[in-house]
């Protein structure tokens, strides 16, 4: 079951992109340039950047012709270009590009003839194509701006989901540790259990031979049991470190289960905290998907 807060993230980002969401502008419009004013068209852009926005405004306006773009004191100017989206004839295009609050404004006039730009009074064919033509190039960049964006926040979703699959791989080296280390004591605790029984036997054998040792007065008898003892005693030597060993083992595997047992539940909270941010990133990301659809609506 989703959180408060998360719904609270839910319903905040769905009203959040529905307010956010601006339309594209174009509109009949004067454009001073020079010492005059021209009629023209402007198209606002929203969001977009202004260096961007330049640069592919130049890119088009010189395609399809060798004619270059001209600035000069924020006037732009290209004779010859050639869009045949808004006549098949070479055409002069003057413009301007201004930087608002939220977005960016393309004032400009196509002049099809020598004193002769494209207006209502001068024919509706021409100034359709014109105002779809500055329509589908500030679509394009807006469209190219919010899949930027939608890039960036699906990159954010791809490292928490990277972050998650690591804390779910963590837990499950945790739970195999534990195994090994239960498996481990389960081993170390029969061999302690082996070891004791041969301590006892090594330890009774040893008590009864040094006996028999205390009753022996025959110089070669001793001297064999006194060999033999030594060797006893090394075997019950050899079993003390066995059983030592064991029981570190054991205190060790011990440790390594309470360090696991106390990480998972941290690891757990953790992977908590992760999904929650998954999802709420995953809100995020949708609202940038249907950015990007509602634009291509425009």
């Amino acid at each position: 079951m989703k959180s408060i807060s998360t719904l609270l993230f839910l319903i905040l980002v769905f009203c959040m992109g529905v307010k956010a969401q601006k339309p594209i502008l174009v509109s009949e419009d004067s454009i001073t340039f020079g010492k005059g004013k021209l009629p023209g068209l402007s198209v606002l852009i929203p969001e977009v950047n202004y260096e961007k926005t330049l640069k592919t405004w130049t890119r088009d306006l010189q395609s399809r012709t060798k004619s270059k773009l001209i600035t000069e004191n924020n006037e732009m100017s290209i004779f010859g270009a050639k869009i045949k989206e808004i006549s098949p004839n070479p055409i002069n295009v003057y413009s301007k590009l201004m930087n608002l609050d939220s977005a960016l404004k393309i004032t400009v006039a196509f002049e099809v003839k020598k004193d002769q730009y494209i207006e209502r009074s001068k024919g509706e064919t021409e100034l359709t194509n014109a105002k779809l033509y500055l329509k589908e190039f500030a679509r394009n960049l807006y469209i190219d701006l919010a899949k930027d964006q939608a890039d960036a926040e699906d990159k954010k979703l791809r490292d928490l989901q990277g972050d998650l699959s690591s804390l779910e791989k963590d837990k499950t080296r945790l739970q195999k540790t534990i195994q090994s280390e239960n498996t481990t004591i389960v081993t170390e605790k029969d061999n302690i259990t082996v070891q004791n029984n041969e301590l006892a036997s090594v330890t009774a054998e040893i008590v009864e031979q040094n006996q028999q040792l205390s009753e022996t007065s025959d110089s070669p008898t001793k001297k064999a049991k006194t060999g033999y003892i030594n060797g006893l005693e090394k075997r019950k030597k050899k079993v003390q470190n066995s059983i030592e060993s064991s029981e570190n083992r054991i205190n060790k595997a011990d440790n390594e289960i309470d360090k696991a047992n106390a990480e998972i539940p941290r690891n757990e909270k953790m992977q908590e905290q992760v999904n929650e941010k998954i999802e709420k990133q995953q809100a995020v990301c949708q609202k940038f998907a249907d950015k990007i659809k509602t634009i291509k609506l425009f």
